[in-house]
């Protein structure tokens, strides 16, 4: 029977240190403040978005929203992006994903300061986090390696399995795994034979977003399963690996919901904290 890693309990402990830091923070005159743009009316950026405004209030940092109606133009994005990139008292900035057809977002992407990135998802930042050169890091792949860390678990010659190579979680954690001396292997849609990965593996981070994607026939005994997928089924949250069957083969396992998921905006708030650090110590 499987070990339920349980990311409710870390995101409490986390937020509770960063409410202290920024209280100590405060005491000096500095005051972390996180920009959000916001692109339409997206539903589901929506519940995030408010998660994070929740979340800031109860840490004490400031959260600022600047809103656009989906009509907004690259070019004016790119302005708003350059003027905060120049205030002083923006220490950090995110523009929440997905954003309309008419804009690039790897051209947003690539516009917000490296100092002010607060998703971590900069090439600049992701460079140096592939050599291991960086504390920047998107929220959910800090988020992993908080579980990995509260639970003692250590990656160093074991073989990992990522599916999923997106810039937001799968090329990032496989650099930090890397980084812990793990042997990673990425998985993707062109992968063929998936099920020969993931019986090979002792650690398997899913985050495709498929339902029953993961079988425990498909893993092998006292493996570890990270599961970042989110779906819904019948009104059900779940992700990407079948919770119940595997959990009585599994050594571990992240439930969906209460797993990644509470650690991912913590996370960000943790990096909001750590770039107005580094812009206080002038890194």
């Amino acid at each position: 029977m499987a070990l339920r890693l349980d990311g409710k309990i870390i995101a409490q402990q986390l937020s509770k240190s960063l409410q202290n830091k920024v209280k100590e923070l405060k005491t000096k005159n500095i005051f972390p403040t996180l920009c959000v743009i916001e692109v339409g009316e997206d539903p589901a950026s929506t519940i995030y978005l408010r998660a994070k405004r929740n979340l800031a209030k109860k840490i004490g940092i400031n959260e600022i929203t600047i809103k656009f109606p989906s009509s907004v133009t690259e070019v004016e994005l790119l302005q708003k992006i350059a003027e905060l990139n120049r205030d002083p008292k923006i220490n950090a900035i995110m523009v929440q994903l997905p954003l309309p057809e008419q804009i690039n977002p790897l051209t947003i992407v690539k516009a917000i300061e490296p100092a002010k990135d607060a998703d971590g998802f900069h090439p600049y930042n992701q460079g140096l986090a592939w050599q291991g050169a960086s504390d920047i890091l998107p929220a959910t792949v800090r988020g992993i390696l908080e579980i990995l860390d509260y639970y003692k678990i250590n990656v160093s010659g074991k073989n990992v399995l990522v599916i999923g190579r997106s810039l937001i979680v799968g090329k990032p954690i496989a650099s930090q795994l890397l980084n812990r001396d793990a042997t990673v292997t990425i998985a993707h849609s062109k992968t063929i034979n998936l099920e020969q990965l993931t019986k090979q593996a002792d650690l398997i981070i899913s985050d495709v977003g498929k339902a029953h994607l993961i079988t425990s026939e498909m893993i092998k005994k006292g493996a570890i399963l990270v599961d970042v997928g989110m779906n819904r089924e019948q009104g059900k949250l779940m992700g990407d690996i079948e919770y119940e069957e595997c959990f009585e083969k599994a050594q571990a396992i992240t439930p969906v919901p209460g797993g990644v998921g509470p650690l991912t905006v913590a996370s960000l708030m943790k990096q909001v904290i750590i770039l107005t650090e580094y812009q206080v110590d002038g890194r």
